[in-house]
């Protein structure tokens, strides 16, 4: 008896795609996480800490209690005062900027509470520009502070930033100097300024009011520093040290305070705020 070779239909299965930005490569241990999982954790890896860039309304929300932020300054736009053209007109790049970050400017500020304490802010924003500091930049930080001083409260500053933006020139670097002496004027008021430094501050923004803080503190892994490695090699003549732009080196050498996570900042901005912003009790009758 003759019997036939059963017959197989293998049925081949196309893989199912996983869809774009369900995972996010942790660089500290090239593990892959969760978006999700890191957004809900304020950008910050949940297995190693890492530190993800984090927008500057994303931050702000989860800083300020709830509700208590007013924006100041928000009309404030650049303008292109030496009509600057490279690739592109200066106009078209700011376009192009507004359009990828979603912001009118490299900075956010305004006014709000921390633990009921209120303080004037200003939250720079990588994404527009490589956080460069132009005129309106350093125009709104410089209301910001002013802010502080009117209402007599602290100012916080977050710094991301490249530097000096080229297409204003020399206006830009004036912004230093504008901003320098917005924070003098808040100091012999008697108010604190707490300076944030994130990753990366570098430039004129790390040369002048990044630095100028009461207390300076930086998130975990943040390059700070002025110019790069390779240009201060090729100035100095000098080999150097590994990290010592980062976070951790600069607290060994005394220019950073303290080393915050962003998970813990809330409350250690309020610890620090208390400490440094007693109100002056009137005297007994």
């Amino acid at each position: 008896m003759h019997f036939d070779k059963p017959t197989y239909v293998v049925r081949r299965t196309r893989k199912k795609d996983i869809p774009k930005g369900l995972y996010t490569k942790d660089p500290a241990t090239g593990e892959s996480v969760f978006t999700k999982e890191i957004e809900d954790n304020q950008m910050v890896s949940p297995n190693s800490g890492h530190h993800f860039p984090i927008g500057a309304r994303e931050r702000i929300a989860k800083l300020c209690d709830e509700g208590s932020f007013v924006e100041i300054a928000g009309g404030v736009r650049s303008a292109d005062p030496l009509k600057f053209t490279d690739s592109a007109p200066y106009p078209t790049r700011i376009k192009k900027y507004e359009k990828e970050s979603g912001l009118p400017e490299a900075v956010i500020t305004g006014t709000g509470k921390i633990h009921g304490i209120e303080v004037a802010l200003a939250v720079m924003d990588f994404r527009f520009c490589g956080g460069t500091l132009g005129s309106a930049a350093g125009e709104k930080i410089t209301r910001a502070i002013e802010a502080a001083l009117a209402k007599k409260t602290p100012c916080i500053i977050f710094s991301t930033s490249g530097g000096a933006r080229m297409q204003e020139g020399i206006l830009s670097l004036m912004q230093m100097a504008k901003t320098s002496a917005a924070l003098r004027r808040l100091a012999d008021a008697g108010l604190p300024y707490i300076s944030v430094l994130t990753h990366p501050t570098t430039g004129g923004v790390s040369a002048s009011y990044a630095t100028l803080g009461d207390v300076i503190l930086a998130e975990p892994g943040a390059l700070i520093g002025f110019a790069g490695p390779r240009v201060i090699k090729e100035t100095t003549k000098q080999t150097l040290p590994a990290g010592f732009q980062t976070s951790e080196f600069l607290l060994k050498k005394g220019l950073v305070d303290q080393i915050v996570s962003r998970l813990e900042l809330r409350d250690r901005l309020r610890d620090l705020l208390a400490a440094l912003h007693q109100r002056k009790k009137p005297a007994a009758a």
